[in-house]
């Protein structure tokens, strides 16, 4: 996780708010914090890999507590900037392992975080950590990519996946471990450091919808929705995510 430690430093957690755009945009968040306030129903909640509190603060708004587990001590200051320790409670450490307390209404994990934990032990070790901070009959909820294998050309391990002015997304896959390190490339006077360009990679173990229904089955959990968003519209071969909801058996 050290790598992770790295990946995540503080120059990642300032370019990592984009205040009213991208996954910071109102028509993103709003949803979002929507679904995981029903979700919660006045009870506790705890994100794993809380970050800079971009889904944290607002549902906190929304009158919602929440505590978070961060592996980055760099996303942690800057969510400290937004919010104190009383407010919104941080356990630093890897979010497969540290316990932020017991008997949450729900614990959700977004943005396609749980790929950034590299083997299949540890996404099962999440699930598990997860089952031991919710009270019985409490929600698990997993946004996640899936992936997109089928856009890889004959004989090519890669796809480019976002192209617009001023950012290039090229993703590299090795099919047989299920990885793939996602490559960013920045460039355009828009660069803050005057460099004419930037790139950045970061390493993630991507998971088949089934895969991850197994893994939760295996922690206790059992599938009660899966959209393809968070608006919940339906999900279907086509959908490139999906927003997925499970809960803990009584038993």
């Amino acid at each position: 996780m050290s790598n992770q430690q790295e990946l995540w430093d503080s120059d990642a957690a300032q370019r990592y708010d984009t205040p009213g755009e991208g996954m910071f945009a109102p028509g993103v968040l709003g949803p979002t914090v929507e679904v995981l306030a029903e979700l919660a129903a006045g009870g506790p909640a705890v994100e794993f890999a809380v970050g800079t509190g971009r889904v944290a603060v607002p549902l906190v708004e929304a009158g919602i507590a929440v505590s978070g587990i961060e592996l980055s001590h760099a996303m942690i200051a800057r969510l400290r900037e937004k919010a104190d320790e009383a407010r919104i409670p941080v356990v630093q450490g890897d979010m497969a392992e540290v316990t932020a307390g017991s008997g949450f209404s729900l614990a959700f994990l977004v943005f396609n975080t749980i790929a950034n934990l590299l083997t299949q032990e540890e996404q099962v070790r999440c699930f598990e950590n997860a089952a031991r901070h919710l009270a019985p009959g409490g929600c698990f909820v997993v946004e996640l990519w899936v992936p997109q294998l089928r856009s890889l050309p004959p004989g090519h391990g890669g796809t480019v996946e976002v192209s617009e002015p001023g950012y290039l997304l090229v993703d590299t896959y090795d099919v047989l471990q299920q990885h793939v390190i996602s490559h960013h490339l920045r460039f355009g006077p828009e660069l803050s450091d005057g460099r004419a360009a930037r790139i950045t990679r970061t390493p993630h173990r991507y998971i088949w919808p089934g895969e991850l229904d197994l893994m939760a089955r295996l922690a206790g959990f059992e599938r009660e929705a899966r959209w393809a968003d968070w608006d919940r519209s339906p999900f279907t071969d086509q959908s490139r995510s999906h927003v997925t909801v499970y809960r803990l058996r009584a038993d």
